[in-house]
């Protein structure tokens, strides 16, 4: 039933909270500093997770929390420590209680050999310190089997107050809706009226009583008075068939002894703080306020397309009300993005269970810092990003980190460290995986690519492009599948993944000192604010965070580099200029310098070119349209977008015409595609 289903869901939601906090008290619990006050609160989440698992009638869910929170209670009694020999096993219990939660919401069957096993070492602390039955607990199960709204129907008490009236609401209106959802039948409370002496128009005091025969359920007739809820007083209950399924319970006041009076002084009241409202609201539903938001953007460049057609662009009002448009439109979408945007939080602290479980399969001591832990993303990317961070952490551990006897004799702690990072830069989020281990091994990547027929024998390469080798496709460097990172997975779906959020993934590698994976995003994958670029007859998009600055250059200030290479002098640096009519193939020969513009950008791996164009258009916020799923991958092509004429232009992606153009200056886009 609906209801019930709404409960279950909202219970698997909190779980999702409750086990952050049991992941990050049990790494605090490790930690000398911790105080009783950490293990009381991974206590909690874990006896919160059985009550509700109780309440749903899962059995198995039930049992092991039962068990688990046995265990914790000892320790929080210091009938046992929480030392190296317990510890592991509460990290183990803490993985296992998210993968039988995640089995529940997907009602799939729990690894039971596992469960038992897990079982069996809980039990063994417990045989130590004290008995099962310490932490006392009795399941109540929800029962939804009083007749609903599809049997009977509902009775309903409403009585409007001013301020529902002067918010221009009109009851007649809500009765209307509501005899929509079924017979109505609406009585006024005549005794409720006052007297005519009595009676002002400032103070309502209509009251009715509504009988409602409906199939609807409660969450339909609620819906009725939504936007009036706190402007009347409203009382909703089902409609009871079986009169004698219920006794009443009668309470005697009279008999209620008084209270004793304490000699003790009474607490002082603590101060309170102020509360957060928040409520929960479907993904789906901000999904579609965000889709109507980049439809907003459309009709705005649309509109403006009419004005300066009409010739009206040099009314001030009819300008100056487009302005206010665009403001508006802005500050709604920002609105839009913050309610999306997620901390990288939840991502980030189930990276440490991924780090365990390659640390116990390798045999490497390793420790895992995160930073930037708050950094918000867009919520779309958050379960996204989850596949590939955790390959990262696992390769970092696997073919990162030398064992404890190489990193002895290099002189390195025999616990190696990964840390995890992320902040916002340039308008994008950055997301860093290092290691401190050995790097990469650039001779035995390229003979290995050699080997496989990835590159020619003899191609001359600098270092950061033979580090580009390990996201070609079928690269490995290791020559048995590994447990850990060899899953058929390799880092060329890492990268495939990454650029579906239209971000990009970098490696650089020092030689005995570790490699870092850099992760760069954008921060929505709605809108993006754009510069419109003339390419002969197509208008282009350039990503606005992109471009550093534009210019008509001198002459002088222009060099040849071969046959057809150019470059351009720019404050004590040469900058390769790359003609993007020949890049998209769109000419053969290149345009004359003094007859564009070039737009000097830097790129996500901090490289920086100067784009030849016919000239700037414009510059204004575009709703990103995917390409890739609407037609097919396009080289130098990161998505497209609708003109306000309704024309189709291409979102430009800056970093892959850099690339393409740094290890082939003549090669053409067009022809990778």
């Amino acid at each position: 039933m609906a209801e019930m289903d709404e409960l279950r869901d909202l219970f698997f939601v909190e779980c999702d909270e409750l086990l952050d906090s049991l992941a990050a008290g049990l790494r605090q619990m490790e930690t000398p500093c911790h105080d009783k006050e950490t293990v009381h609160a991974v206590f909690r989440a874990v006896h919160s997770v059985k009550g509700g698992a109780a309440a749903f009638g899962l059995s198995v869910l039930v049992t092991f929390a039962h068990r688990f929170e046995t265990v914790l209670d000892l320790i929080r009694s210091d009938r046992a420590a929480a030392d190296q020999q317990v510890m592991p096993v509460m990290h183990r219990c803490a993985d296992c209680l998210a993968d039988l939660i995640a089995a529940a919401r997907q009602d799939s069957p729990a690894d039971q050999p596992r469960v038992d096993a897990l079982l069996a070492e809980l039990d063994r602390l417990i045989g130590g310190g004290g008995s099962d039955d310490a932490v006392a607990f009795t399941p109540i199960l929800l029962d939804f089997a009083m007749p609903e709204g599809d049997e009977s129907g509902f009775t309903i008490r409403f009585t409007p107050h001013a301020a529902l009236y002067r918010s221009g609401n009109d009851p007649l209106a809500l009765l209307v809706a509501l005899q929509k959802l079924g017979d109505m039948t609406v009585t006024l409370q005549q005794d409720a009226l006052p007297s005519l002496e009595d009676w002002t128009a400032a103070e309502p005091a209509l009251q009715w009583h509504i009988t409602l025969r409906t199939a609807a359920d409660l969450s339909e007739v609620r819906a009725v008075f939504e936007f009036v809820v706190d402007c009347c007083d409203l009382e909703i209950a089902p409609i009871v068939q079986d009169d004698d399924a219920f006794t009443p319970i009668v309470i005697d006041f009279d008999a209620v002894p008084d209270p004793v009076p304490s000699n003790a002084p009474a607490a002082a009241p603590s101060p309170t703080a102020e509360a957060t409202a928040s409520i929960r609201v479907n993904l789906d539903r901000v999904d579609r306020l965000m889709n109507m938001i980049g439809e907003l953007v459309i009709k705005e460049a649309m509109l403006s397309r009419i004005i300066q057609t009409a010739g009206l662009a040099q009314d001030l009002d009819v300008t100056a009300g487009l302005d206010a448009i665009r403001q508006l439109a802005g500050e709604i979408q920002e609105s839009v993005m913050a309610i999306r945007a997620q901390p990288l939080k939840l991502v980030f602290q189930r990276m440490h269970r991924i780090l365990r479980e390659a640390a116990d399969a390798t045999g490497k001591p390793v420790q895992l810092i995160t930073t930037g832990e708050q950094t918000e993303v867009d919520k779309t990317m958050i379960e996204r990003l989850m596949d590939p961070l955790t390959h990262m952490i696992r390769n970092s551990v696997d073919h990162g980190l030398e064992d404890e006897v190489t990193r002895q004799r290099r002189g390195k702690p025999l616990q190696g460290t990964i840390t995890l990072s992320a902040a916002h830069r340039s308008g994008r989020v950055q997301i860093e995986v290092s290691d401190d281990g050995g790097g990469i091994d650039r001779p035995r990547v390229r003979q290995i690519a050699e080997d496989r027929g990835l590159i020619l024998p003899g191609t001359q390469l600098t270092p950061s492009e033979i580090d580009q080798l390990l996201f070609l496709p079928g690269f490995s460097s290791k020559a048995e599948v590994s447990a850990i990172s060899g899953r058929g997975v390799g880092l060329d779906v890492v990268r495939r993944e990454i650029m579906a959020l239209g971000g990009r993934v970098m490696i650089t590698s020092v030689e005995g000192k570790g490699t870092t994976f850099a992760i760069t995003l954008p921060l929505t994958l709605a809108v993006l604010e754009g510069m419109l670029v003339q390419l002969g007859d197509q208008t282009m998009v350039l990503p606005i965070t992109s471009v550093q600055e534009t210019l008509r250059p001198a002459v002088s200030e222009l060099h040849r580099l071969g046959d057809s290479g150019r470059m351009i002098s720019n404050r004590g640096d040469m900058i390769p200029i790359i003609d993007l009519g020949r890049a998209f193939a769109m000419r053969d020969t290149p345009t004359p310098l003094e007859d564009g513009v070039l737009i000097v950008v830097e790129t996500d791996s901090q490289k920086r070119a100067a784009l030849h164009v016919d000239g700037i258009v414009d510059q204004r916020q575009v709703v990103i349209k995917s390409i890739e799923e609407n037609y097919g991958r396009v080289a130098g092509v990161s998505a497209a977008t609708i003109l306000g004429d309704g024309q189709i232009a291409l979102i430009i992606d800056p970093e892959e015409i850099v690339l393409a153009s740094g290890s082939d200056r003549t090669r053409s886009l067009a022809a990778s595609a």
